[in-house]
C-alpha cells in the first residue's frame, strides 16, 4: 500500500497548490491537508483535519508574537510548519508533502527507513519527508518543542554568533528571528550528518529538478525530459512570485494545469 500523503496549510489555497494536490491523488494517495481553519477551493478528495489536534496554534507564539488582529507574523506560517511535519512523524500519519509538490508518479517507501532527497549541494530538502516515529532526528525535533526559546543544540557556529549579536544589541532575543528556514533545511542537513543517515538521500533531481529555477516550470520550453526521466518521482515547485500567475501556453505549468485539472 502506497503511504497517505499529509501537509499543513494555512490561509487561501491558489491554483497552483490545488494543481499539485491533484496530482498528488491522481497518483494513488490519501492526501490530508491539516489547517486551523477551512479551506476554500481544496480539491475534491482531499481531506482535511484539524492542525490543532497536531500541534496547537498556541505553539506558534513561541515563534513571534502575533499581530494586534491576531494573524501571523512574516516567516511564522513557514517555521510553525516546520515543527508541524515533525509531530507528523511522531504520529505516524504518513509521508509529508509539500502543497506544492507536483506528482508525477506515487511515492513508495520502506516504513522503517527515512525518506528525503537533496534540494542543491549539500542541503538537504524538507518538502518531501519522512522519519520512522522512533528516528533519533524526530527526538531532537520532539526536545527542541519543549523549549519555550526553541534553540537548537544543533545551530550552526555562525548562527549562534548572529544571535549572540541579536541579544547583544537587544534586536531580538528569538532564535526563530535569525532566518526563515532556521529549523527548515538546514536544521534537517544538520541533524542527517549528526545522525549518520546521509545515505538515506535520494538524488536532487527525485523532486528538486526544477526546484531552484521557476522558469523551467511557468515558461513555455520542451519539458519532455521531467517526464519522461525514471529518476524523477515529483517536481517540488518554488513559485518566487510566479504561483499566482495564469499557466502559460507550452509550459510545464500548462501541462500539469490540463493533465490534473478538476
Amino acid at each position: 500500500m502506497l503511504p497517505d500523503i499529509v501537509t499543513f496549510w494555512h490561509g487561501p489555497m491558489d491554483a497552483l497548490r490545488q494543481t499539485c494536490l491533484r496530482s498528488q491523488l491522481a497518483a494513488g494517495h490519501k492526501v490530508t491537508v491539516y489547517s486551523f481553519d477551512p479551506i476554500p477551493g481544496l480539491p475534491d478528495g482531499v481531506g482535511n483535519s484539524d492542525a490543532e489536534a497536531v500541534l496547537p496554534h498556541a505553539f506558534s507564539e513561541k515563534l513571534r508574537p502575533p499581530q494586534p488582529d491576531g494573524s501571523w507574523r512574516d516567516w511564522t506560517v513557514l517555521q510553525f510548519s516546520d515543527f508541524f511535519r515533525m509531530r507528523l512523524m511522531t504520529l505516524r500519519a504518513g509521508i509529508w508533502l509539500d502543497a506544492d509538490v507536483l506528482l508525477l508518479k506515487p511515492v513508495e517507501i520502506d516504513p522503517a527507513k527515512p525518506y528525503f532527497a537533496w534540494e542543491r549541494p549539500r542541503l538537504i530538502g524538507n518538502s518531501v519527508l519522512y522519519f520512522p516515529p522512533d528516528d533519533p532526528i524526530v527526538r531532537a525535533f520532539e526536545a527542541l518543542m519543549k523549549q519555550d526559546e526553541l534553540t537548537p543544540d544543533w545551530l550552526a557556529l555562525r548562527h549562534r554568533v548572529t544571535f549572540a549579536m541579536h541579544r547583544l544589541v537587544g534586536k531580538s532575543k528569538r532564535v526563530s528571528d535569525i532566518r526563515i528556514a532556521i529549523y527548515g533545511p538546514a536544521a534537517l542537513t544538520a541533524l542527517v550528518r549528526r545522525e549518520n543517515e546521509l545515505q538515506h538521500a535520494l538524488p536532487k533531481r527525485s523532486f528538486y529538478a526544477v526546484h531552484a529555477e521557476p522558469k523551467l516550470f511557468f515558461d513555455p520550453s520542451d519539458f519532455s525530459k521531467y517526464l519522461n526521466d525514471p529518476a524523477i518521482i515529483g517536481l517540488h515547485i518554488s513559485g518566487k512570485g510566479r504561483a499566482k500567475q495564469a499557466p502559460r501556453p507550452g509550459s510545464l505549468y500548462a501541462w500539469a494545469t490540463e493533465r490534473f485539472k478538476a
